[in-house]
């Protein structure tokens, strides 16, 4: 290529070095563009004091202001829901985790689990009851699959409901839910006598007053510490009829919620790995060394080009999936491709920018420490490495290696 020719190109931009953002219209940058203006001024300045203290402190207002933005349930239509597209959810849950993994947490549960279990598979009145209050964030959902001693196995769980003339009493408890003992309705999926194991599971709506319902508050994490983490125990909660999701029956229900909120996890851990990466970028820029910037150096700057070779390559592919979500083309096991990659090679380039940063990486005045042990969670979460592995692993040889 002639210098003429170079000069008619736009300037390399080291925050969009593929030049992603020509995928965006003006909607879709608006979109990301408020969500990040409003990271930057409600959380930012406080997440590394709510993160060493173990609290997420007015979390019911940070509700109501992400209901007001229009990021919960986001992407549902109808009942005061915001109808974006599946890009502009995702951008939204980037910029949401650039600022820390429990605030994407909670607006994920809120709206790709809890909202949405109801919004597929409730019944009309369950929509018109919910849905209004949660996408205004006046209601906080959680959302009840994991146990104690189930977790990647969730057709085993103990959760049991029994009929009792008309109405359903639940008994059970589920562990390590986001937003618990602040949620004012819980979709709880539990056992029943409807069919064999795993085929009788059924969702619940179930409020959080009901009589025989308590969500103890989960305490001394070490990651996800800026997020309300609960235990759920179901002590012969009484339900009416018309608490259970009449839409389905079996897994089917509380997986393809899972795999709703795994398309946010795509997108998020993005965000998370790109607030790590551009912290070790300015600090390569004017930390010095023997008299010069570290990032002058060939082996810093072989750690950065690798990360940002990384960063983007997974960004790219979260923009890919989410094209495919809305052309209505994605499948389970293209989200495990996204979940498993970005949030393997986001716990990367968190361990790789702290070392640029030195012993100043594990401080809470830079963010990648925090973020580091956030992602050890979301790495866990909605599927462990080994499951998506095993997705995967079924998807391309037929060969069911689950059992």
């Amino acid at each position: 290529m002639s210098t003429t020719e170079s000069s008619k190109l736009p300037p390399f931009d080291p925050a969009d070095p593929l030049g992603i953002d020509d995928l965006l219209g003006a909607e879709d940058l608006a979109i990301r563009d408020t969500v990040r203006s409003w990271a930057a001024d409600r959380v930012l300045p406080h997440i590394a004091e709510w993160y060493e203290n173990g609290e997420l402190p007015g979390i019911r207002e940070l509700a109501r202001e992400l209901g007001s933005l229009g990021a919960l349930g986001m992407s549902l239509q109808g009942y005061g829901c915001a109808g974006a597209t599946a890009v502009q959810y995702g951008l939204a849950c980037l910029e949401l985790e650039a600022a820390d993994s429990g605030i994407r947490s909670l607006v994920s549960v809120q709206g790709s689990l809890a909202m949405y279990a109801i919004h597929r598979y409730g019944s009309e009145e369950q929509r018109r009851q919910w849905l209004p209050g949660m996408a205004a964030g006046e209601i906080i959902g959680c959302f009840g699959l994991t146990e104690p001693d189930h977790g990647s196995d969730p057709a085993a769980m103990r959760t049991h409901a029994r009929r009792d003339g008309d109405d359903w009493v639940l008994t059970g408890r589920k562990m390590w839910i986001t937003n618990g003992s602040v949620a004012g309705v819980a979709v709880v999926w539990a056992q029943t006598d409807e069919g064999g194991p795993g085929r009788g599971i059924r969702g619940f709506v179930v409020p959080t007053d009901a009589p025989g319902f308590s969500a103890p508050e989960i305490r001394h994490k070490w990651s996800l510490r800026a997020s309300v983490t609960s235990e759920l125990v179901l002590d012969e909660v009484r339900l009416p009829a018309d608490a259970v999701l009449p839409g389905v029956t079996g897994l089917r229900g509380p997986l393809s919620c899972l795999s709703h909120a795994r398309y946010g996890i795509v997108w998020g851990a993005m965000g998370a790995a790109r607030a790590s990466f551009e912290s070790a970028l300015e600090y390569a820029r004017t930390r010095e060394q023997f008299d010069r910037p570290i990032g002058g150096f060939q082996l810093t700057q072989a750690k950065l080009a690798d990360m940002a070779v990384e960063l983007h390559k997974g960004i790219l592919l979260a923009h890919h999936l989410g094209r495919r979500m809305d052309a209505g083309r994605l499948r389970p096991e293209q989200v495990s491709f996204g979940k498993l990659n970005n949030v393997r090679e986001a716990i990367d380039i968190c361990r790789t920018s702290r070392t640029i940063l030195g012993a100043n990486g594990i401080s809470l005045e830079y963010p990648v420490m925090r973020h580091a042990t956030n992602l050890e969670s979301v790495l866990t979460y909605e599927g462990t490495v080994e499951m998506h592995q095993l997705v995967l692993g079924k998807a391309l040889t037929g060969l069911d290696a689950f059992r």
